[in-house]
């Protein structure tokens, strides 16, 4: 493992780790893929300034997944993940989430949408593997009322049908800019391509992937979720998506914001934007802050 074991992170605020730094710290992980044998890049995890303390707190966790083309780095560049966290963090006392942002396609231009496919086993890999790693390595909350995951595009997209597919394992979800689910390709409409490339041909199989149709099962166990959707004002596809899904989500007693942005189109203006906008709002959700008006200000339900 490229970084060696947790013991090896040394406090930039001190060497006895006495005070925490005053900005959190971006380190590699690498992933054993052990139930899912998906080969993935190496994944990139913000640490915020409190982990550095020498009373280490257990800190929840929001997974955030980058789109197609795309890596792990797309988030602490284009996204500003990290700096988000440290803005945050510093109105906090050092506190924010552990940022996880894994790989979930294996390469720059591959497309697994985050399932099980002959792509690769994206979703086994994101749903088993990662949290298991994150746990060991780095001392968090485990998966449940304390994890949420996020993304842009594809991402966006994913983390809305992973959490509505594992409600045990995720909290809270945040579709920045995603499609009604997944698809390969550009277009939202013409779901051959993905049944055919991802699903084996089966539309069984694609049905129990589509967030649309996992809204409609109404299982109780989504009315503890929470939904953030943000999405360009001139982002075509992934706008009706939005517009779509969210009265569905909200039939189905998710917690539900959405937020268009004026003239914002498929970028990492709106997406970055989107993040630090319900930053606060995830965190009052994960448990971190206590859940008042200022919290979830900017979420429109």
């Amino acid at each position: 493992e490229a970084l060696g074991d947790a013991s090896s992170l040394s406090s930039p605020g001190g060497a006895d780790g006495s005070r925490i730094p005053a900005t959190g710290q971006v380190v590699p992980l690498t992933v054993p893929p052990t139930a899912s044998n998906f080969s993935a890049r190496q994944a990139q995890v913000y640490l915020p300034p409190a982990w550095f303390a020498r009373q280490r707190p257990a800190l929840p966790v929001v997974m955030l997944l980058h789109g197609e083309p795309g890596d792990p780095s797309d988030w602490t560049d284009g996204g500003e993940a990290a700096a988000t966290a440290d803005a945050w963090a510093a109105q906090h006392h050092g506190v924010a989430p552990v940022l996880v942002m894994p790989d979930i396609n294996g390469s720059l231009t591959a497309d697994t949408e985050c399932v099980d496919s002959p792509v690769g086993n994206a979703e086994t890999y994101l749903t088993v593997d990662v949290p298991a790693a994150v746990q060991q390595r780095f001392g968090t909350k485990p998966p449940g009322r304390s994890w949420a995951l996020a993304g842009l595009s594809e991402g966006g997209a994913c983390a809305i049908m992973l959490a509505l597919r594992h409600p045990d394992l995720f909290s809270t979800f945040g579709d920045f800019g995603g499609l009604s689910g997944p698809r390969v390709g550009e277009s939202d409409t013409d779901t051959d391509p993905t049944v055919a490339e991802l699903f084996g041909g089966s539309r069984e199989e694609f049905a129990a992937h589509e967030p649309a149709d996992l809204l409609a099962t109404g299982k109780p166990a989504f009315r503890a979720l929470g939904g953030w959707f943000e999405v360009g004002g001139d982002d075509g596809d992934p706008l009706a998506a939005a517009q779509k899904l969210v009265p569905l989500a909200t039939a189905a007693g998710i917690s539900t914001c959405l937020v268009v942005v004026p003239d914002g189109g498929h970028t990492f203006d709106v997406w970055s934007a989107a993040f630090r906008r319900s930053l606060p709002w995830m965190a009052a959700r994960l448990g971190l802050v206590p859940a008042t008006p200022q919290a979830t200000a900017g979420c429109q339900t």
